[in-house]
């Protein structure tokens, strides 16, 4: 079985390699890694917050050498994927420059706001309630940011293990980084890799995401960490990469043929995804495929993407009661 076992908390990945899972994997449900060795650490990413980043470090407490954490790289700036960082107390902070820059765009107060607030933001505030409305944004008054920068590619080491941090953006951000451990042949992807539940390509181009795959599959990997879902092998990279290469073509068909975005999306047929998570991301990977081939969207489509994706996501709920078929 590609999937390990899809149970939250630690995954002992051998020779003190670890993961740590969050089910189901979708909306801001992120996982992470710790590399230990020699009595030094390397955590990858935090989580959603500060309360549930403390309980994957009490969590890593209990495996050997686990008790702190020397260094924490950040993958990229997604929220489910650095606002847990403050937790991590007296780490040196990495990521490349992109990902630092992209974390300025953060408000940590209209996250903290976001349950009072959601209301007044349309469908868009709706779906993102929906999705993301439980998590604990508490303690959030400002950010801690990364404070060792770098661009392309970097090797720390870890004991007597070499971290390849390799950016591989942009693709699903700005600046997507994997973390390689060669000599485990164990990989780390951040957000590059999604098992079994959709992607979203909120940068691209798209042809930078299918060359990461590519990139990713060539080294060989015998276990990956993805961003969100179970832990897997080289398989699910293989899938994602199929996605991307599916949907592009899809989409191109029917940018040529002058249909809408918006129409576009509904009109691709998704079935053979049928069973992974959050099948909305179509829609904003759709926008993401007609704007990098040369249209323009207003600041209103812009700002309404989630709530598209909503509006996706609540037609394809009333349409699997109607007719029985699970979507």
């Amino acid at each position: 079985m590609p999937n390990w076992p899809f149970t939250r908390g630690v995954h002992d990945l051998g020779n003190g390699l670890y993961g740590y899972v969050q089910p189901d994997g979708g909306w801001g449900w992120s996982n992470a890694g710790l590399v230990v060795s020699q009595g030094q650490t390397l955590m990858v990413d935090t989580l959603m917050g500060l309360d549930l980043t403390r309980d994957m470090l009490d969590a890593f407490k209990k495996v050997p050498g686990g008790d702190r954490i020397d260094r924490l790289f950040n993958t990229h700036a997604n929220p489910d994927h650095f606002l847990g960082n403050g937790a991590v107390e007296g780490a040196e902070i990495i990521a490349t420059t992109a990902c630092r820059q992209d974390m300025n765009e953060y408000d940590p107060k209209s996250l903290a706001s976001l349950r009072t607030n959601y209301m007044n933001m349309g469908d868009a505030g709706a779906f993102l309630f929906e999705t993301m409305g439980n998590f604990d944004y508490g303690g959030m008054d400002t950010f801690t940011f990364p404070t060792t920068l770098f661009d392309g590619q970097m090797t720390v080491t870890v004991g007597d293990k070499a971290v390849e941090l390799i950016d591989l953006g942009p693709a699903h951000t700005s600046s997507d980084t994997i973390a390689w451990v060669p000599s485990d042949r164990t990989v780390f992807t951040g957000d590059l890799i999604f098992n079994e539940g959709h992607p979203i390509m909120w940068s691209g181009p798209i042809e930078n995401w299918i060359a990461a795959c590519a990139h990713i599959i060539a080294l060989d990997p015998e276990i990956v960490v993805p961003g969100h879902g179970p832990i897997t092998d080289v398989s699910a990279v293989a899938n994602l990469k199929h996605y991307f290469e599916y949907v592009r073509a899809e989409a191109r068909k029917r940018f040529d043929a002058g249909m809408g975005w918006n129409e576009a999306a509904r009109d691709i047929t998704m079935t053979e995804y049928r069973g992974w998570k959050d099948p909305e991301r179509i829609v904003a990977n759709v926008f993401s495929l007609y704007r990098q081939w040369g249209t323009t969207f207003t600041p209103e489509e812009s700002r309404d993407l989630f709530g598209a994706m909503g509006r996706y996501h609540w037609e394809s709920q009333r349409h699997a009661e109607v007719c029985g078929h699970d979507h």
